[in-house]
């Protein structure tokens, strides 16, 4: 998600185990909107996770597609980060 000479890319996922069996892609995007996806978790306090090699993967899927099961363990950690966040800021 950095800009060095390169596109910033960003994905976004929603996590709900009542309606999926794993999280979904929500937004995705690269340049000026992958920006306004940063942009927006931003203001709207959702933790933000950077993490290139990921981005590319996930970058691949389709809005609303299910992670594929090989991509679990690494989203698992960002869920975890996620997780850690939340509760350092309800302190």
């Amino acid at each position: 998600m950095k800009k060095n000479n390169q596109l910033s890319r960003a994905v976004a996922l929603k996590y709900d185990r009542k309606k999926n069996s794993a999280p979904v892609i929500k937004a995705k995007g690269k340049g000026y909107v992958a920006d306004e996806i940063i942009k927006r978790a931003q203001a709207s306090d959702v933790p933000i996770q950077q993490d290139k090699s990921l981005v590319e993967m996930l970058s691949e899927l389709n809005i609303n597609d299910r992670i594929p099961e090989e991509l679990y363990q690494a989203v698992a950690e960002v869920f975890a980060f996620i997780y850690k966040v939340d509760q350092e800021q309800k302190k």
